[in-house]
């Protein structure tokens, strides 16, 4: 075989592929139960936040079908009071925005009537514009807003409406986005804890979930599912 031949570059670059490949596994399963305690721990935070009165909760999965995925599992954190009672609810929204996909924790109250807040958990929108949707003067327009009838938003004044936030200067996809994302998924929650509930079980927690001190983080169960742009 020729030193150069192109048989032998062929082989040095297949066997080279499956080292490195070897390797990233065998790294990202090392990494993984780190960044699943980090995710795991983020997620509680983000659940405190948007549930502030809540001193507990737990988990009830759902199974639904999906157009673009089939089947899919639907997450509610359930919120708990000092005495272990429900008082509100809270689960995960995605959807794309200008850039990529805005994820977004979203607490819902007991009645079902009106958000508790929102934070978003993950973004990728342009700095100085559409990563406004972090802000505070952005998210306090979530608190206590009405979702029935479904959000609106409304552009360079303030709202009019309890159901209705205004759109961020410069970032008006951003925003309208983040709107048509909990409409949708609003409507998906509503019509599952409009229907049977699950069966809870205690599921373990991971081993190193690394909160602050400040967050009282409790444990965590999960119900057994029911059958059932330009800026």
């Amino acid at each position: 075989m020729k030193k150069n031949s192109p048989l032998k570059m062929i082989i040095t670059l297949s066997v080279t592929a499956i080292i490195i490949g070897g390797l990233l596994s065998g790294f990202y399963k090392l990494v993984y139960p780190q960044i699943e305690a980090n995710r795991i721990a983020e997620e509680k935070i983000a659940i405190f936040t948007v549930l502030p009165e809540a001193k507990d909760y737990d988990i009830v999965e759902y199974e639904i079908l999906s157009k673009k995925k089939g089947t899919e599992i639907v997450q509610i954190f359930r919120g708990k009071d000092e005495n272990g009672d429900l008082m509100g609810f809270a689960f995960v929204a995605a959807g794309p925005g200008f850039q990529g996909i805005i994820k977004m924790m979203v607490g819902l109250n007991l009645e079902k009537t009106y958000l508790e807040g929102m934070t978003v958990l993950d973004h990728m929108e342009t700095p100085g514009l559409g990563d406004k949707i972090t802000f505070d003067f952005f998210l306090d327009q979530f608190k206590e807003l009405r979702i029935s009838p479904s959000i609106t938003y409304i552009k360079n004044v303030k709202p009019k409406h309890d159901n209705q936030i205004q759109t961020i200067t410069g970032a008006t996809i951003s925003a309208v986005a983040i709107v048509k994302t909990l409409n949708k998924k609003i409507a998906i929650i509503l019509e599952l804890l409009a229907g049977p509930p699950g069966k809870l079980k205690v599921v373990a927690e991971p081993a190193a979930v690394a909160v602050p001190a400040a967050v009282a983080v409790p444990a965590a169960a999960v119900a057994v599912p029911a059958e059932g742009k330009g800026k």
